[in-house]
C-alpha cells in the first residue's frame, strides 16, 4: 500500500470534523448542494456525451433494457404468474399476471394490474415500483410499495387485485396505507397486518426508528382502526438495526416469528404465541430458516452442541419443537464445506431442499429428500457450466421450481419443471452479442498473505492485451459469481476491451469465513486482494497500468475510493458509484449506522484507527497523483448519503485534482429511476473509460 499521507489515526476525530469545510454538501436537497451538483454534473455532461461514440453506447444500452424479447420473470402467486415490466412505451412499468399456459407461449397474454405511468400522470407523482406482497392463501389483495424517484423510503397501499382498485384508506373500504417511510409491513390476514414504520416517539419515550433508520417499534394492525392505535408487539433498542415481524402462513404450521437485527449480521430470534415468547437459542449470526416442523441452521461461525462442533458454512436440521423446547440433539448435517465450496443459498419445494453451492466460484445444484432421510439427489435438466440460481417455489402447494442460468457468454434463460421430475427451457433471452470469439479463464492469484484469490477475465479471443476493466465489490458475503452481461459486452468486450470479475474476500464465494475475516480490523484484507488482482493483470501482460481501469459501487465505490488513494499507481482510470468515502462520518449519514459491523465504530478510537487507515476522504493527499476519476451518486439515494460522493470531489478539487463528477438528481442507490436513465448512467461510464484508458478509434 501506498502511504500518501499523514496518518489520519494520529488526528482526534473531533479534529477532522472540526476541519471539514464540506459537511454542508451533507444536505442533501438544499439549494446551495444541488447549486454545487448541476454546477459539476455540466461540465462532466459536455466531455462525456457529445460524441458519436456516447450515443451509440447509450442506444446499445438501451436496446438491452427496452427490448421485447427479455424474460419476463415471474412469481406465482396462487394461480397467477405475476411479473413487474418495463420497456420503451412503459418507462415506469406495468406489474401484471399470466396463467402458466399462456406464460409458456411465446406470446403470454398479459392482464395489466397497474400501469406505473398512467398512476404517476394522474397523481403528479414520479412513482418508482418497489415491491408489491400478495395476500396468502386467497390471493386476491396486495400490499404495493411505491417511491418517489426510486428510493428505499416508500408509501403503501392497498390494492384489490379482483377489481382491481385501490383501496381508499380515508373511506369506508378501510384500506391499510402508509406515509412515504422505509416501513416494513406484512400480512396477518385479511383484516390484519404487522407493521413497522415511524410512528413517532414511542411510549418509552424514544424514537419508533433505529438509528440506521428503520423501524424498532413493530404494531399489530387492524383494518379500520387508525394506525396510532395499532397494539405494540415489540419495542428494540434504537441502537438495534431494524426489528421485524413477520407471519408463517404455512397449513398447520402458521405461526408468528419476531427478529430483532442487533447489527447487521447478528439477529435475535422468537416464536411469539399467544402464551408468550419462546425464544429461539440458535446463535446470533447463524442464519436461520424454519420450515413446517424443521429448523434449519446455517452457521456462520463453529457452533458446539452437545459435544458436536458445527463448522463455519455448515447446514444442520433439527425438529423444530424438540429444539426450542430444551432437547439436546446435534442436528442432521445436511451440508458440510470444504476448502473449495460453500453453500450459496437455501430453497423449499413441498418435497426437496434445494441446496446451490459453489466450488471455486462454480455453480451445483443438490436436493434433499424432506422426510426421506434427507436422502442426496440431483436435479435433473441442469446445463453444465452455468450459474444457477433459485427463482421462486411454491412449496405449501407442489414442487414446482423456476430457476434461471448464464454464464459470460451464454444469455439467461428460464428453466422450469419439478425438483421431482426435472427441469427444462421454458424462455430464453437472444443473444445481445455475438460470443463465438469470446471466452472467460478462470486464474488465481496470492494476495499479500498468501491466499489464493480467484478472478476471471473475459475477452475477444483475438486480444491479447489492451485496455482492461477490473470490476469489483468484497463486502458483506455478496458472491460474485460469473453471468451474462450484455452492456459490459456490447459496450466494452466486443470493442476489444478486457473484463475482469475479482472475487475477494468480504464477499461469500468461499462461505461466511471469506467474508468474516476482511470485516472491521480485517478490512485492509479486500484491497491487498483486489490490488493484488490488478498488479496480476499487469504481470500476465494482460495490460499496463496506463490502460488498467477499475469500477465499483457502493461498498465497491468505497474500494474504488481506497484504490485512488492508497494505490494510484496501480489504474489509469477509476469508476466510482454511489460510493461510501468519508468513513469518519458514514455511521452518521442514512442507513450508515447499520453498517457498523462490517467496518467498525469510527467514535471508537481503537477502531478509528484501522479505519482511517484506508478512509479515502481522509486520506486525499495534494502532492498525490491520482488516476482519473469518474464520481457519479444520486441525489434520491436514502441508502448511502451523496455527500460521500461529493465532500471527495470537492476535496479532491480543492487540492488542484480534476474529477468527472455526476449525480442523478432522482434513482436511489440503483442510480436510476427508469431504463432510459440505467442506459445513460452506463454510457457515461464507459464513454469515460474510453476516453481514459481505451484507445481514441475504439
Amino acid at each position: 500500500m501506498t502511504d500518501t499521507h499523514s496518518d489520519p489515526a494520529d488526528r482526534t476525530a473531533a479534529d477532522i470534523d472540526a476541519d471539514d469545510p464540506y459537511i454542508w454538501l451533507e444536505d442533501v436537497s438544499g439549494e446551495r448542494s444541488l447549486d454545487w451538483v448541476r454546477a459539476h454534473n455540466a461540465p462532466t455532461v459536455a466531455a462525456l456525451t457529445s460524441g458519436d461514440r456516447f450515443a451509440d453506447l447509450q442506444a446499445s444500452a438501451q436496446e438491452v433494457l427496452d427490448t421485447d424479447e427479455r424474460i419476463p420473470y415471474a412469481r406465482r402467486r396462487g394461480e397467477y404468474l405475476y411479473n413487474f415490466w418495463r420497456d420503451a412505451t412503459n418507462t415506469r412499468g406495468l406489474w401484471r399476471r399470466t396463467d402458466l399456459d399462456s406464460y409458456r407461449t411465446e406470446d403470454p397474454v398479459w392482464d395489466v394490474l397497474v400501469d406505473l405511468d398512467q398512476l404517476a400522470e394522474s397523481e403528479g407523482e414520479n412513482w418508482v415500483w418497489q415491491s408489491a406482497s400478495v395476500l396468502r392463501p386467497d390471493y386476491d389483495r396486495a400490499l404495493i410499495s411505491l417511491s418517489r424517484g426510486g428510493a428505499d423510503a416508500a408509501v403503501v397501499r392497498e390494492f384489490d387485485l379482483v377489481t382491481r382498485t385501490w383501496i381508499d384508506a380515508d373511506c369506508d373500504s378501510n384500506g391499510f396505507a402508509l406515509a412515504e417511510n422505509k416501513s416494513d409491513v406484512s400480512w396477518i390476514d385479511r383484516d390484519t397486518v404487522f407493521v413497522g414504520t415511524d410512528f413517532g416517539v414511542h411510549t418509552d419515550g424514544l424514537a419508533s426508528l433505529t438509528d440506521s433508520g428503520y423501524p424498532r417499534v413493530v404494531k399489530r394492525w387492524t383494518r379500520g382502526t387508525p394506525l396510532d392505535a395499532a397494539e405494540t408487539v415489540f419495542a428494540g433498542d434504537v441502537a438495534d438495526v431494524a426489528v421485524q415481524v413477520g407471519h408463517d402462513h404455512t397449513p398447520g404450521f402458521e405461526r408468528d416469528f419476531l427478529v430483532r437485527a442487533t447489527d447487521f449480521f447478528h439477529q435475535e430470534m422468537v416464536e411469539l404465541r399467544p402464551d408468550g415468547e419462546v425464544g429461539i437459542p440458535v446463535p446470533t449470526d447463524a442464519h436461520t430458516m424454519i420450515r413446517r416442523e424443521w429448523l434449519f441452521v446455517l452457521t456462520r461461525s463453529d457452533w458446539e452442541r452437545g459435544g458436536v462442533t458445527h463448522a463455519t458454512g455448515t447446514l444442520v436440521a433439527f425438529d423444530y419443537d424438540d429444539f426450542v423446547g430444551g432437547g439436546d440433539a446435534t442436528g442432521e448435517v445436511l451440508f458440510r464445506p470444504d476448502e473449495h465450496t460453500s453453500l450459496q443459498d437455501v430453497q423449499f419445494t413441498r418435497s426437496h431442499l434445494v441446496l446451490v453451492t459453489l466450488r471455486d466460484v462454480q455453480t451445483h445444484v443438490h436436493l434433499r429428500d424432506i422426510g426421506n432421510g434427507w436422502s442426496e439427489s440431483t436435479l435433473a435438466g441442469l446445463p453444465e457450466l452455468a450459474t444457477i440460481s433459485v427463482l421462486d417455489t411454491d412449496p405449501d402447494v407442489s414442487d414446482e421450481i423456476f430457476l434461471s442460468a448464464s454464464s459470460f457468454t451464454t444469455p439467461p434463460s428460464l428453466l422450469h419443471g419439478t425438483t421431482t421430475d426435472g427441469v427444462s427451457v421454458l424462455k430464453q433471452t437472444p443473444a445481445f452479442f455475438d460470443a463465438e470469439s469470446i471466452s472467460a479463464t478462470q486464474y488465481f492469484v496470492p494476495s499479500d498473505d498468501g491466499t489464493p484469490i480467484p478472478y476471471f477475465v473475459v475477452k475477444r479471443d483475438d486480444v491479447s492485451t489492451g485496455p482492461t476493466l477490473l470490476y469489483g465489490y468484497g463486502g458483506f458475503e455478496n458472491s460474485m459469481t460469473p453471468g451474462y452481461s450484455a452492456i459490459a459486452a456490447r459496450s466494452w468486450i466486443t470493442r476489444g476491451g478486457i473484463y475482469v470479475i475479482a472475487n475477494i474476500r468480504g464477499g461469500g464465494e468461499y462461505g461466511p469465513s471469506w467474508h468474516t475475516q476482511a470485516i472491521k480490523a480485517g478490512r485492509h484484507l479486500v484491497y491487498e486482494d483486489f490490488a493484488s488482482v490488478a498488479t496480476d493483470l499487469v504481470t500476465r501482460g494482460l495490460t499496463t497500468p496506463g490502460q488498467l481501469a477499475a469500477q465499483g459501487g457502493s461498498n465497491g465505490g468505497l474500494l474504488m475510493g481506497v484504490m485512488a488513494t492508497s494505490y494510484p499507481e496501480l489504474f489509469g482510470a477509476l469508476v466510482c458509484q454511489v460510493p461510501l468515502l468519508d468513513m469518519r462520518r458514514y455511521h452518521l449519514l442514512l442507513a450508515g449506522a447499520s453498517w457498523v459491523a462490517e467496518y467498525g465504530d469510527p467514535d471508537d478510537p481503537a477502531e478509528w484507527e484501522f479505519i482511517s487507515a484506508y478512509s479515502p476522504y481522509q486520506r486525499v493527499q495534494r502532492e498525490a497523483t491520482y488516476p482519473a476519476l469518474l464520481v457519479t451518486t444520486s441525489t434520491r439515494d436514502d441508502r448511502v448519503h451523496p455527500g460521500h460522493a461529493r465532500k471527495f470531489t470537492a476535496r479532491l478539487e480543492e487540492y488542484g485534482h480534476t474529477v468527472s463528477y455526476y449525480e442523478n438528481i432522482e434513482g436511489g442507490h440503483g442510480g436510476a429511476a427508469d431504463n432510459k436513465q440505467a442506459a445513460f448512467k452506463s454510457a457515461l461510464a464507459y464513454e469515460f473509460l474510453w476516453q481514459t484508458v481505451g484507445s481514441a478509434d475504439a
